[in-house]
């Protein structure tokens, strides 16, 4: 595929969003020794109690999933679980890793030039989307706070360009919009766009 065909793919999008650390368990403050009934006869206590004991089943629950079923279990990743099963990734992303995964929206993929994702969903495509899809992927499991201004080896073997600013994250021309979203097998990172190795 030439560069004629990407004309226009890396504009830089002007908008920065801060990055939404994902926070699943917040602390409450409790009096030591104070006990305040509720109408239906259960404590303050024993109600934040249940509170955090079903935050923390619910988040559990996530972590026992991998990145590839939470991909596959979101609205907002139809596109990206649809590619990978045609790139024949979802095994690898199902797999012990552990990875990094900036995952693009549907909107993200939505917005290539027109006909580029039709193409790339082509059997004969295959191996250029397998290149794409891995450079959104790094060994390893790279949280928020572990990013800085640097360059990151994707699996694909070209480098993103990661750039930490007091206005968000960005992976090349791509803003991370949600962050550390854990799986079994690594974390999530969500991006606004798709990303090229630079040879495309």
């Amino acid at each position: 595929m030439n560069s004629k065909f990407w004309n226009g793919f890396n504009k830089k999008v002007a908008i920065f969003l801060s990055v939404a650390g994902t926070s699943l368990l917040m602390g409450l403050p409790v009096v030591a020794g104070v006990s305040i009934a509720t109408e239906n006869g259960t404590s303050s206590e024993e109600a934040i109690t249940e509170s955090v004991t079903e935050t923390a089943e619910t988040t559990m629950a996530m972590n026992h999933q991998t990145i590839a079923e939470i991909a596959a279990g979101s609205e907002s990743f139809t596109t990206l679980t649809t590619a990978l099963e045609v790139a024949g990734l979802t095994d690898t992303l199902s797999g012990e890793g552990p990875f990094t995964v900036f995952a693009p929206t549907d909107e993200a993929f939505a917005a290539l030039p027109e006909g580029t994702l039709e193409q790339l969903l082509q059997p004969e495509n295959r191996e250029l989307l397998v290149q794409i899809l891995t450079y959104h992927v790094v060994e390893g499991s790279v949280r928020s706070g572990d990013l800085s201004t640097s360059e990151v080896p994707s699996i694909e073997g070209s480098a993103i360009n990661v750039t930490v600013a007091d206005e968000g994250v960005m992976v090349n021309s791509a803003n991370v919009v949600q962050a550390d979203i854990e799986a079994s097998n690594g974390v999530i990172h969500v991006i606004d766009k798709v990303i090229l190795p630079p040879q495309m």
